[in-house]
């Protein structure tokens, strides 16, 4: 322990030296599963290369909540509705992924406070498993889940946008247009993305109260609260053995709703204090969306019924119409629209950190690892990501995209879940490491998350085998391009 404590010190001088001359470059070691060197060199331009710590537990929290809050949730309750026809069944679906969405943010917690790296699920891949999985992770999150996810939502907002505006314009050029501001915006500078982050999360939750105080004010037939025993069965109507398979299928679109709050692990090296804010943010994040969310399915149930909630595949624009007419649609699509555009923020915030990672581990182009000198951040992986985005966006090809994507990420979610074991051997979890709080996941609890996880993958795939193929194919070509950067990087 001293002569670790010798070494922090003398790092930390070196450290705060070098940044007064304004000529620190940080090179990672080559032996990056370890972590175990920082080496120090000079800079013959005095560019400064260490990510800018300025995100607090506020930003982290917005940055969870606005990564699992998009249009999904103004959208996805018909779907649950057309799998379940008892709202008490709706309603429990919608709980139980927000259990197993709160379960993955206690194992995420553990993991940041065990690892509060850069690059966030990329880093525990890379260090529990092996770095050929982590970088599959990241190959499948540039060309699969992140792009894609981000192509089809700026689609979604371009068609509310041009519903309110009724300009004259395809909507592909808006997604771009949208994809490219963003990008911009990100590429100012950490404090700058998560400034607007954070913004745009408050005006989401602002649109999604609105919309629970407005339908709690509708008096329908089917209403819930009005106590008539036709919108409301009792427990055992409707509810039997047989109901099994469709819940598993109503799990797919509420897991689907749910997912994202693992993005913030991607900024933890530009976290002020990332093991304290980290877990926290995670975890407080979490609970208030499941909160949030639980409200909107009971506010929908409750002016619409079960059988109204699954007959209309905008529920949020149909509870604003029966409290406001057509004024109350308009204010829910300005709702979507600034929802739909905080999603895209918080993807263009984190993502990139994890392609910068494997650029730092010479498994992607050097310049992807580079900072810009003044405001510290990655920008030519902020504008790959963006780029890709916005050619995804302008083929038309998203739907396709989105139809794997699960199948993808809940293949990883589980991997990385299954990742904590490894680390804790390696690790462990005591406050004498000198860490701001112990956290310790239940393994039953670990172990029922990664069960969920692949149960929904293998759900995906029995469901649309095709498209499940493409992203499973996209995955496995992962394989040779890591040997080739492996290659590459070891003769460079």
């Amino acid at each position: 322990m001293a002569n670790a404590d010798e070494r922090t010190a003398a790092y930390l001088e070196n450290l705060v030296s070098a940044i007064n001359a304004r000529t620190l470059h940080l090179t990672p070691p080559h032996e990056t599963s370890q972590n175990k060197a920082v080496i120090v060199e000079p800079l013959p331009h005095g560019e400064s290369t260490k990510l800018a710590r300025r995100i607090g537990l506020f930003d982290a929290t917005m940055i969870v909540m606005g990564g699992i809050i998009g249009s999904g949730i103004f959208i996805n309750p018909y779907v649950v509705a057309q799998h379940l026809p008892n709202p008490l069944l709706i309603l429990g679906a919608w709980a139980v992924g927000g259990l197993i969405a709160l379960a993955g943010a206690f194992i995420y917690a553990e993991l940041s406070v065990l690892r509060p790296d850069v690059g966030g699920q990329y880093a525990y891949i890379r260090e529990a498993l092996h770095p050929s999985v982590a970088f599959i992770y990241g190959w499948t999150l540039l060309l699969v889940v992140q792009s894609g996810g981000m192509a089809a939502v700026a689609i979604t907002f371009a068609r509310y946008f041009l519903d309110l505006t009724q300009l004259q314009i395809t909507d592909w050029a808006v997604a771009a247009i949208a994809l490219g501001a963003l990008t911009l915006i990100n590429c100012l500078g950490v404090r700058s993305g998560s400034t607007v982050q954070s913004s745009l999360m408050v005006l989401k939750i602002l649109a999604i109260v609105a919309l629970i105080v407005c339908g709690l004010t509708v008096d329908h037939e089917w209403s819930v609260l009005s106590g008539r025993r036709s919108a409301f069965p009792a427990a055992s109507e409707n509810i039997d053995g047989s109901m099994i398979v469709p819940f598993g299928a109503a799990m797919v679109p509420v897991l689907f709703a749910y997912g994202g709050w693992q993005n913030s692990g991607f900024i933890a090296g530009e976290m002020k204090q990332p093991r304290r804010d980290l877990p926290r943010g995670l975890l407080i994040g979490v609970v208030g969306v499941i909160v949030l969310y639980l409200l909107v399915n009971f506010v929908c149930l409750h002016a619409l019924g079960p059988d109204g909630l699954a007959k209309t595949s905008t529920p949020a624009s149909e509870v604003m119409w029966l409290a406001l007419g057509e004024k109350g649609r308009r204010i829910i699509a300005v709702g979507i629209a600034i929802s739909t555009l905080g999603f895209l923020s918080g993807g263009m915030l984190t993502a990139p950190r994890v392609y910068f990672a494997m650029a730092n581990d010479g498994l992607f182009f050097k310049s992807v690892a580079w900072l810009h000198p003044r405001v510290r951040v990655p920008v030519v992986a902020i504008a790959l990501q963006g780029t890709l985005a916005v050619i995804i966006a302008m083929s038309g090809r998203y739907e396709q995209i989105l139809n794997y994507v699960v199948s993808v990420d809940s293949i990883f979610f589980g991997l990385t879940a299954a990742c904590l074991f490894s680390l804790r051997k390696r690790t462990g979890v005591t406050t004498s490491e000198g860490r701001s709080y112990a956290l310790k996941v239940n393994s039953l609890v670990i172990i029922m998350f990664i069960v969920a996880e692949w149960l929904v993958a293998a759900n995906a795939i029995y469901k649309d085998p095709g498209n499940s193929g493409i992203g499973l194919g996209i995955l496995l070509a992962g394989i040779p391009v890591y040997v080739f950067w492996r290659r590459r990087s070891a003769h460079g």
